[in-house]
């Protein structure tokens, strides 16, 4: 049995918690807040093919010492998890190295729609937790733009009541900005060819194939006013549809270019300042239904090249939580949005069991984003130098109590 004393809830109520373990701790957690183990619904850990990035060996600690029990793992590998057979060979890939990393991460595996493979959906349905489209370019090669393949994609989700999750941006649009751009070497540039109405444009089309086959679907990083608009809309007229924001697109913005060059270079790109603000009431008015840190690590030197050179994406499993509680320490939302966005309202989009796993936090913990300190293999993070108050302490998973502040197995 773990004991956790004078533990407080997300309401201020102090009282004691048990938890069934072969283990027997008792744990003062005085000054620390019980959240649910979190889920990240959104992470590329880079297994198979690019496991100099990251591999599940550090990216199931970095995880964990995030606040994360659970991740649901992208499929643009290398090779893309778009077969059965190789969705059980990824899976077996995954357990051998999470058995050598000792952090046994509960996890889930997207399973990518590729117009070559749409026989192998059926074989899935009971193996993945969602389908992935990438409407828009992105890492990998899974990209689908074509309407006809569009259409099959979303008519088979539904004839066996898949999740649709969708990287929603116009890959006509893109391919026609960045023709304005071309030869530009100024990362700002990036969110000037990936536009707001480039990712409204596929958000919209999306949301019509959701309606015209009655599919159930999830919007994955939403980064602007124009998708929430779209999205509130659908909802409005009881589209089955639900979406995403990331920490990238609530905290960092267009300016972050100056400073960060490559390493703010993202699929879809920073916004303006302004959309931010935006995002942040859309999680309060409930039309933003969960956040997943769309972990996508590249190494220092890759995200160091010049722009068009430049991979896109971030490392952000083990900040997501800590910038997330910094924003309820400045009021821009509350412990129980975070609890819905990370938690509960993911597993009722995913139609996930819930488990018993936990995390404490200690709410008034100040603590400098380190790089050395790190446990993603690619060993940087955008948010280096930055200050987060919120930082879990604790972590029991599977029944085994983590202590997070000392790095080790209790």
């Amino acid at each position: 049995m773990i004991i956790l004393k004078n533990v407080s809830s997300i309401t201020g109520e102090v009282f004691d918690y048990e938890i069934a373990s072969d283990e027997t701790h008792i744990i003062d957690a005085k000054g620390l807040t019980l959240l649910p183990g979190l889920i990240d619904p959104h992470v590329h850990f880079r297994t198979p093919g690019h496991q100099y990035k990251e591999n599940w060996i550090s990216a199931s600690k970095a995880a964990l010492f995030g606040g994360f029990t659970t991740v649901f793992d992208m499929p643009n590998t290398n090779p893309a998890t778009v077969t059965c057979q190789r969705l059980k060979e990824k899976k077996e890939l995954i357990e051998s190295q999470l058995k050598e990393s000792g952090f046994p991460l509960r996890y889930h595996l997207y399973f990518g729609v590729d117009k070559k493979h749409f026989d192998e959906i059926e074989k899935v349905k009971k193996h993945t937790i969602a389908l992935k489209i990438f409407m828009g370019t992105s890492t990998g090669d899974l990209l689908m733009d074509d309407d006809s393949s569009l259409h099959a994609a979303f008519a088979l989700a539904s004839a066996h009541d898949l999740l649709v999750c969708v990287h929603a941006e116009d890959e006509a649009m893109i391919e026609e900005n960045t023709k304005k751009y071309l030869g530009s070497k100024d990362f700002k540039t990036h969110s000037m060819i990936r536009t707001p109405e480039v990712a409204r444009s596929a958000a919209k089309q999306a949301i019509d194939l959701a309606q015209l086959y009655n599919t159930r679907l999830h919007i994955l990083h939403v980064s602007s006013k124009e998708e929430i608009d779209c999205i509130r809309e659908a909802k409005k007229k009881g589209i089955q549809v639900t979406c995403e924001t990331t920490p990238h697109h609530l905290f960092l913005n267009t300016d972050s270019y100056e400073t960060l060059k490559g390493q703010a270079q993202v699929n879809p790109s920073l916004k303006e300042k302004q959309h931010q603000k935006y995002l942040f009431e859309a999680i309060k008015d409930g039309v933003i239904d969960t956040i997943g840190s769309d972990h996508a690590p590249h190494t220092k030197e890759e995200k160091a090249q010049e722009y068009g050179e430049t991979p896109s994406g971030m490392p952000g499993v083990e900040t997501t939580l800590p910038l997330l509680l910094t924003a309820a320490s400045e009021n821009k939302l509350n412990i129980d949005d975070i609890v819905r966005l990370c938690s509960t309202r993911i597993q009722e989009i995913y139609r996930l069991a819930p488990n018993d796993d936990v995390i404490l936090v200690d709410l008034e913990m100040k603590k400098t984003v380190d790089d050395s300190h790190l446990n993603t293999k690619c060993g940087w993070s955008p948010y280096s130098g930055t200050q987060l108050k919120g930082w879990p302490v604790y972590a029991v998973m599977k029944g085994v109590l983590y202590n997070l502040r000392e790095g080790a197995i209790c």
